[in-house]
């Protein structure tokens, strides 16, 4: 008798055993899937969204691409006027002090720029 109930044990031990890896694999499979049907909402959704914006986005991009605010030329001299501050040769206005800071050099070219009739917008300050 002492052997049929040790007998038992062992086989009840070893069904839990196999039940409890049952239950962990299921819940894994069950994690797995309830996330796969998550990113499959997302994507869903990201879609969607992707599909009613990206009409406004092309047409604006159009739009842009058409029409620059600033000329060639303008940020040609923008260039030279950086390579001249960049080498100290350029001066400010009256004083003729030497420029040092890249956006009075910048402020300088625009100005000039707008001075010789070149397409740049007007100044905000002003």
């Amino acid at each position: 008798m002492a052997t049929k109930k040790v007998a038992r044990k062992t086989v009840k031990k070893a069904v839990a055993k196999k039940s409890s890896a049952k239950k962990t694999t299921a819940k894994k499979t069950a994690a797995k899937k309830s996330a796969a049907k998550k990113t499959a909402t997302k994507k869903v959704a990201a879609k969607k969204v992707a599909t009613k914006k990206s009409p406004a986005k092309k047409t604006a991009a159009k739009k842009r691409a058409g029409t620059r605010k600033y000329s060639r030329s303008a940020s040609k001299s923008v260039e030279t006027e950086m390579r001249e501050m960049k080498q100290g040769k350029l001066k400010s206005g009256r004083s003729g002090k030497k420029v040092t800071n890249p956006k009075q050099a910048i402020a300088i070219s625009l100005s000039e720029a707008r001075k010789a009739g070149k397409k740049v917008p007007p100044n905000p300050n002003k």
